[in-house]
């Protein structure tokens, strides 16, 4: 059988979303359906609209999603149906070089649905993320849906399908902040103020966000940053050694991936600091350091990718969180919105004036 449902689609670089027929198959051997009940509208979906991260179109965006299993394929024993679950684009393999040396979060074969979901005419959509959740359905590989506490309210839920696990995994699992340390966070969108929400759960004494943007950075206040500083109005380089007597911070976490920002998390960190590049560069940007520096400096310099999460491992633990109050993923939704919608999410979200648009369905 063959579900016929509404979905947001990209059709070409730069062109506006538009709300169409998608046919989305029953699953398959190993498959989930999922009936998706809220999809936050991240970056990355605007990236694949704009065509900066391949150019297979049509894409069929949404992929920060929350739902409940509609139907499963055979063989999938750890779902059933009515399950609420968050739909994660990382699902181990279990058996690529990386998966066998320990480290899934590393997983170089993440798997997707075999089956395709195809325009009315038959044409095939590329979901985002291997997901493509801005529709009432969406069929995943079974592993890609992680069952968490359905308590959780589904918009907020969601969120830790894509820019919030990044944020919190930057600091967390990938920057290793642990009780005392101090933390440096530039760029305080969703996924650095996760970042800022994560380090005041591992236990940082000193929590630094940097912006361009006074109200990003009152944001940032509220998931725990201790100090603030416009980079418009001073330099954020100083501030942050000013900050910590001199020093730099433990932990510098870049959440913008631009080369001017990676440089003053590089020289605003204190020897033997870690720095974490969680936010998306484009394919042309290059970064220019002294060899000395990087050296002398010692400490390390690193790459967080999805926050070197392990959804099942992960996901369930910040739901019980959420739902213990020590993690606020309802200061996230900025709105909730229908798939109508979602072009205007992200003109608000270039902008700067949502942390996140959710859609609600």
């Amino acid at each position: 059988m063959v579900n016929e449902v509404q979905g947001v689609i990209a059709h070409a670089k730069g062109a506006g979303v538009t709300l169409e027929t998608i046919l989305v198959p029953d699953p398959g051997p190993g498959e989930a359906l999922v009936r998706v009940k809220a999809c936050g509208v991240c970056h990355t979906d605007l990236h694949y609209r704009e065509g900066a991260i391949n150019d297979d179109f049509p894409f069929f965006l949404g992929h920060e999603a929350s739902g409940v299993v509609e139907s499963i394929g055979d063989g999938v024993a750890h779902l059933s149906v009515g399950d609420s679950v968050i739909l994660a684009w990382r699902s181990p393999c279990g058996a690529c070089r990386s998966c066998l040396r320990g480290r899934a979060w590393y997983c170089f074969d993440s798997r997707n649905a075999r089956q395709q979901m195809t325009l009315a005419d038959g044409s095939p959509v590329s979901p985002a993320l291997g997901i493509g959740a801005f529709a009432e359905l969406t069929l995943v590989d079974a592993g890609q849906a992680v069952k968490v506490d359905p308590r959780a309210r589904p918009e907020a839920a969601g969120l830790l399908g894509c820019g919030i696990m990044a944020g919190l995994g930057a600091a967390i699992n990938t920057g290793g902040v642990s009780r005392g340390d101090s933390v440096a966070v530039i760029g305080c969108g969703g996924v650095g103020d996760a970042a800022i929400a994560g380090s005041r759960l591992a236990g940082a004494h000193t929590i630094i966000a940097v912006d361009i943007d006074d109200r990003k950075l009152e944001w940032a206040k509220g998931f725990g940053a201790t100090h603030t500083v416009n980079s418009t109005q001073t330099d954020a380089i100083e501030a942050i050694r000013e900050l910590t007597g001199g020093n730099g911070v433990n932990v510098a976490i870049e959440a913008v991936g631009n080369p001017a920002t990676y440089e003053q998390a590089f020289f605003a960190r204190d020897l033997a600091g870690t720095v974490v590049l969680v936010g998306v560069p484009s394919p042309d940007m290059t970064v220019t350091l002294p060899m000395i520096e990087v050296f002398g400096r010692g400490g390390s310099l690193k790459s967080s990718w999805y926050g070197d999460c392990l959804p099942t491992r992960d996901f369930p633990m910040y739901i019980d969180l959420y739902l213990q109050g020590r993690l606020d993923l309802d200061g996230f939704v900025s709105e909730t919105i229908g798939l109508g919608d979602v072009e205007e999410a992200f003109h608000k979200m270039e902008r700067g004036e949502v942390l996140r648009s959710v859609v609600v369905l």
